[in-house]
């Protein structure tokens, strides 16, 4: 066994900064990037009904959103330009097992103004980077099978289709859903890593909304 759980500390990128979930700080933000019709369409927290109506029902959904024994909760800010400081999602490192060296990255969403920029790839590449070099040899990461945009989001990180877990969550509707599966392995890591980051040399500024 060589993998070993991560700190939870923040990780320094050149968009974004990932900081450790704290309820005080970040809750405001979250609920402005992620209160909307459009992120929770696809299956995030529960699908269309488990989005939180008010600020209240929010805070107690997004504090029990994404968390566990051994997760890492993580919440976006950008970094520099207009937008500095800017809460923009959260994404999870989880189900951490370090004895067979596998960890998931999942929980994620993201305000739609960033969908498409430079946000999911280099927190992902933040990410995929804390758990690779702590020795977890495979990242798991899964959508809704109906979630056609987040499907595709992870193919174009270099993850690996492994399949579909049918009937394997209930939606906040009653109703059930499949889970596709994905997964990027340790020797897969470094020609991932360099296609992110030739993702990321396109983008000479800093993050913009948009919409």
């Amino acid at each position: 066994m060589t993998a070993r759980r991560p700190p939870a500390a923040p990780l320094e990128g050149r968009f974004l900064r990932l900081e450790t979930f704290d309820a005080a700080s970040h809750t405001a933000g979250l609920q402005d990037a992620l209160a909307h019709a459009d992120v929770f369409a696809g299956g995030y927290g529960g699908g269309p009904e488990g989005l939180p109506r008010t600020a209240e029902e929010f805070a107690r959904w997004v504090a029990g959103y994404g968390t566990g024994s051994d997760a890492i909760k993580f919440v976006a800010r950008i970094v520099g330009g207009e937008f500095d400081g800017r809460i923009v999602g959260a994404s999870t490192l989880g189900d951490l097992d370090e004895e067979q060296e596998k960890a998931h990255i999942g929980w994620t969403a993201w305000d739609p103004r960033v969908w498409g920029t430079q946000v999911n790839p280099e927190a992902k590449l933040l990410m995929l980077g804390l758990a690779f070099d702590h020795g977890f040899g495979r990242v798991k990461l899964q959508a809704d099978s109906r979630n056609e945009r987040s499907r595709t989001a992870i193919l174009r990180l270099g993850a690996s289709f492994e399949g579909i877990l049918r009937r394997d969550r209930i939606r906040a509707d009653g109703t059930f859903s499949g889970t596709a599966v994905y997964s990027i392995l340790t020797e897969e890591w470094p020609a991932v890593r360099e296609g992110l980051e030739r993702r990321l040399a396109i983008y000479p500024r800093p993050v913009r909304l948009h919409g």
